[in-house]
Protein backbone atom coordinates (compact mmCIF):
# COMPACT_ATOMS: atom_id res chain seq x y z
CA UNK A 1 0.00 0.00 0.00
CA UNK A 2 1.20 3.18 -0.95
CA UNK A 3 1.82 5.92 1.82
CA UNK A 4 -0.02 9.02 1.12
CA UNK A 5 2.16 12.22 1.91
CA UNK A 6 0.91 15.34 2.89
CA UNK A 7 2.85 18.92 3.03
CA UNK A 8 1.82 22.24 4.32
CA UNK A 9 1.13 24.92 1.94
CA UNK A 10 3.63 26.64 0.38
CA UNK A 11 3.52 29.75 -1.35
CA UNK A 12 7.18 29.11 -3.21
CA UNK A 13 5.49 25.56 -4.25
CA UNK A 14 2.72 26.54 -5.75
CA UNK A 15 4.49 29.09 -7.69
CA UNK A 16 6.98 27.22 -8.68
CA UNK A 17 4.31 24.76 -9.64
CA UNK A 18 2.55 27.41 -12.13
CA UNK A 19 6.02 28.46 -13.49
CA UNK A 20 6.43 24.88 -14.77
CA UNK A 21 2.83 24.60 -16.03
CA UNK A 22 3.24 27.75 -17.79
CA UNK A 23 6.54 26.57 -19.76
CA UNK A 24 6.60 23.60 -22.18
CA UNK A 25 10.52 24.23 -22.19
CA UNK A 26 11.57 21.34 -19.80
CA UNK A 27 13.48 23.35 -17.33
CA UNK A 28 16.45 22.95 -15.25
CA UNK A 29 16.17 23.69 -11.47
CA UNK A 30 18.31 26.49 -12.39
CA UNK A 31 15.97 27.97 -14.69
CA UNK A 32 13.63 27.65 -12.54
CA UNK A 33 15.62 29.24 -9.43
CA UNK A 34 16.26 32.05 -11.86
CA UNK A 35 12.48 32.93 -12.62
CA UNK A 36 11.33 32.69 -9.13
CA UNK A 37 13.95 34.37 -7.32
CA UNK A 38 12.82 37.99 -8.82
CA UNK A 39 8.84 37.39 -6.76
CA UNK A 40 10.98 35.53 -4.10
CA UNK A 41 13.98 37.58 -3.08
CA UNK A 42 15.33 35.59 -0.47
CA UNK A 43 14.47 31.93 -1.98
CA UNK A 44 17.22 29.69 -1.75
CA UNK A 45 18.49 26.68 -4.71
CA UNK A 46 17.66 24.67 -1.62
CA UNK A 47 13.91 25.28 -1.40
CA UNK A 48 13.46 24.97 -5.42
CA UNK A 49 15.49 21.73 -5.29
CA UNK A 50 13.06 20.56 -2.21
CA UNK A 51 9.66 21.60 -3.56
CA UNK A 52 10.37 19.97 -6.90
CA UNK A 53 11.14 17.09 -4.87
CA UNK A 54 8.21 17.29 -3.06
CA UNK A 55 6.04 18.11 -6.63
CA UNK A 56 7.18 14.70 -8.23
CA UNK A 57 6.53 13.08 -5.15
CA UNK A 58 2.75 13.85 -5.25
CA UNK A 59 3.28 13.12 -9.10
CA UNK A 60 2.17 16.40 -10.01
CA UNK A 61 5.17 16.73 -12.12
CA UNK A 62 7.79 14.42 -14.06
CA UNK A 63 11.65 14.27 -13.67
CA UNK A 64 13.21 13.78 -17.10
CA UNK A 65 16.57 12.94 -16.64
CA UNK A 66 18.86 13.37 -19.60
CA UNK A 67 22.49 10.91 -18.98
CA UNK A 68 23.73 12.45 -15.28
CA UNK A 69 23.76 15.86 -16.41
CA UNK A 70 20.94 18.58 -14.96
CA UNK A 71 17.46 17.32 -14.12
CA UNK A 72 14.79 18.51 -16.32
CA UNK A 73 10.86 19.00 -15.17
CA UNK A 74 7.52 18.81 -16.77
CA UNK A 75 4.41 19.90 -15.08
CA UNK A 76 2.19 17.41 -18.42
CA UNK A 77 1.35 14.56 -16.72
CA UNK A 78 -0.58 13.30 -19.73
CA UNK A 79 1.50 10.18 -21.45
CA UNK A 80 4.07 10.75 -23.27
CA UNK A 81 7.84 10.61 -24.88
CA UNK A 82 10.50 13.32 -24.96
CA UNK A 83 13.24 14.04 -27.32
CA UNK A 84 16.04 14.70 -25.96
CA UNK A 85 19.30 16.91 -27.49
CA UNK A 86 22.44 14.74 -28.04
CA UNK A 87 24.43 18.38 -28.17
CA UNK A 88 22.54 20.82 -26.49
CA UNK A 89 20.53 18.86 -23.82
CA UNK A 90 17.27 20.36 -24.99
CA UNK A 91 14.01 18.37 -24.15
CA UNK A 92 10.86 18.26 -26.49
CA UNK A 93 7.64 16.33 -26.08
CA UNK A 94 7.04 13.56 -28.23
CA UNK A 95 3.30 12.85 -28.26
CA UNK A 96 2.56 9.16 -29.89
CA UNK A 97 0.15 6.45 -29.71
CA UNK A 98 0.41 4.21 -26.94
CA UNK A 99 1.69 0.42 -27.27
CA UNK A 100 0.16 -1.46 -24.97
CA UNK A 101 1.96 -4.87 -26.66
CA UNK A 102 5.13 -3.17 -25.63
CA UNK A 103 3.93 -3.13 -21.68
CA UNK A 104 2.63 -6.67 -22.24
CA UNK A 105 5.68 -7.80 -23.68
CA UNK A 106 7.82 -6.31 -20.67
CA UNK A 107 5.43 -8.16 -18.53
CA UNK A 108 6.06 -11.33 -20.02
CA UNK A 109 9.74 -11.11 -19.94
CA UNK A 110 10.38 -10.12 -16.80
CA UNK A 111 6.92 -11.37 -14.23
CA UNK A 112 6.39 -7.46 -12.99
CA UNK A 113 2.76 -6.04 -13.19
CA UNK A 114 3.25 -3.06 -15.31
CA UNK A 115 1.82 -0.01 -14.55
CA UNK A 116 3.64 2.43 -17.26
CA UNK A 117 6.46 2.89 -19.35
CA UNK A 118 8.70 6.26 -20.80
CA UNK A 119 10.71 6.02 -23.89
CA UNK A 120 12.99 8.37 -24.74
CA UNK A 121 14.53 9.34 -27.87
CA UNK A 122 17.77 10.83 -28.64
CA UNK A 123 19.35 12.76 -31.72
CA UNK A 124 19.88 16.71 -32.74
CA UNK A 125 16.96 18.88 -32.05
CA UNK A 126 16.42 21.32 -35.26
CA UNK A 127 18.48 24.32 -34.07
CA UNK A 128 21.91 21.90 -33.82
CA UNK A 129 20.75 20.46 -36.97
CA UNK A 130 20.58 24.15 -38.57
CA UNK A 131 23.99 24.30 -36.89
CA UNK A 132 25.93 21.74 -37.96
CA UNK A 133 24.60 22.09 -41.80
CA UNK A 134 26.44 25.91 -41.49
CA UNK A 135 29.36 24.36 -40.22
CA UNK A 136 29.86 21.96 -43.02
CA UNK A 137 28.72 24.48 -45.65
CA UNK A 138 31.71 26.63 -44.13
CA UNK A 139 34.12 23.64 -44.48
CA UNK A 140 33.55 23.45 -47.92
CA UNK A 141 33.94 27.05 -48.64
CA UNK A 142 37.13 26.98 -46.96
Amino acid sequence: MEKKLSYKYSKQREALFALLCSTKTHPTAAWLYDKLKKDFPHLSQGTVYRNLNILAEQKRIKVITVDGTFAHFDADMRAHNHVICTRCGRVDDAFMPADAHCEQAAEAASGYRISSHRFDFFGLCPGCLREEARTKEDIVNE
